[in-house]
């Protein structure tokens, strides 16, 4: 069943892998084991130290969530909810081969593909034609190894539905893993939709739905609207979404402040025209540096040198958190009197956008630059620039 898009409104898909980290685990261990337990299917969760059990819970099955396991939580205090829980290593090298894979698929079905984090994105799907001529395109590509849009159970149903059905079941049944879809004009109320129930679900709010929808949900739930915002909001009787979307901005803003009222009036509406803006060009590395006001000795380094190493590493570490990502490999540069360049890195064992990790190890690399026998400053070296990198990048969740 074709259908178009007469009216030209924006159609916004949000595709959101369920439990990711959890779920790919349990897709490696299924395929390296075919009769292993599916840790989808029983309380499971990824994080800390599977042998001490300590650290923190960074993500969980559903059946553990019914026991009020929640991600960012303590170990410990999940073990204590669960005893049972069965705790699995995180494997970024796993999510980053399956994150690709899940992304892959969507590139297939939409020009515009914003990739949100290792495990969402947003889709542009306002023209169905495109995503028909697509679709065809894919199956003559794929020659055979999937089920052409056309001869599909989804092609009955109306679009978007058809085309966030299709897409989501190639998904599940090519990569062993489960997605929610929500479909609205905007991204924030597909955001919103796609997080209704779970898993393997598709979802719809649009502008008309928000009020028997989104209004009722407890305000923590709003998308944008963090723990501390929602306490302070529930701490002057705003308790539900629709609370906070009916009240007077002015009054908002008189609570919260003029932008964060504003941002949650707005979000709390569904208003949003934020464009879906296809990936852009990832970083290789994120690096900071600096020429000095004076010149850097052996004998005013501390004073002059150290705290500068500092300050660009927890810059770098700044900019890896905005964008979501970690590294694995920190290095320093310098550039002497005699305008040479000289630099020093190491490859941690770990990911990190630790600031207090990457600028320890800026620090530790300057001293082995700069100190002992072959130091820079043993050759009476001084020095005119500082910079503090990180490169060999790993995404985070």
């Amino acid at each position: 069943m074709k259908n178009t898009n007469p009216d030209k409104s924006r159609i916004i898909f949000h595709i959101d892998v369920n439990s990711a980290f959890l779920s790919w685990s349990a897709v490696k261990r299924l395929r390296e084991n075919p009769s292993a337990t599916d840790l989808r299917t029983i309380p499971s969760a990824v994080g800390g130290n599977v042998e001490t059990r300590h650290g923190i819970i960074t993500a969980k099955s559903i059946p553990a969530k019914k026991y009020g396991v929640s991600t960012g939580e303590p170990v410990v205090s999940a073990l204590k909810k669960c005893p049972n829980l069965v705790l699995v290593p995180s494997d970024r090298k796993t999510y980053r081969e399956y994150s690709a894979a899940f992304v892959k698929i969507l590139k297939k079905y939409a020009d515009e593909v914003e990739k949100v984090s290792v495990d969402e994105a947003f889709l542009d799907m306002s023209d169905p034609e495109r995503f028909y001529e697509k679709a065809a395109a894919s199956a003559r590509a794929d020659s055979g190894r999937t089920v052409p849009f056309e001869e599909s159970a989804a092609a009955a149903l109306p679009y978007p539905i058809c085309a966030a059905e299709f897409i989501k079941n190639e998904i599940r049944d090519t990569l062993g893993f489960t997605v929610n879809v929500g479909i609205s004009t905007n991204k924030i109320l597909a955001k919103m939709a796609s997080d209704f129930e779970k898993p393997d679900k598709i979802h719809t709010l649009y502008p008309d739905e928000i009020e028997k929808k989104l209004w009722p949900l407890p305000i923590g739930e709003l998308f944008g609207c963090g723990q501390k915002t929602a306490a302070r909001l529930r701490s002057v009787g705003i308790t539900t979404i629709g609370d906070a979307a009916n009240m007077n901005l002015a009054n908002l803003q008189s609570i919260l402040g003029s932008k964060a009222g504003e941002y949650i009036h707005r979000n709390a509406n569904g208003i949003s025209d934020s464009p879906v803006t296809g990936e852009r060009e990832k970083a290789k590395s994120y690096s900071n540096e600096t020429t000095t006001a004076e010149d850097v000795t052996e004998s005013n380094y501390t004073e002059k040198g150290a705290p500068v190493v500092r300050r660009l590493a927890e810059g770098v570490a700044a900019r890896l958190r905005k964008d979501s990502v970690r590294a694995y490999t920190v290095y320093v540069i310098v550039k002497t009197g005699e305008f040479r360049r000289h630099t020093r890195q190491t490859t941690l064992p770990d990911s990190t956008d630790d600031p207090g990790v990457i600028a320890d190890t800026a620090a530790s690399l300057m001293r082995e630059l700069l100190y002992g026998r072959e130091g820079l400053f043993a050759a009476d070296q001084t020095l005119r620039l500082i910079g503090v990198g990180c490169t060999n990048l790993d995404e985070s969740e």
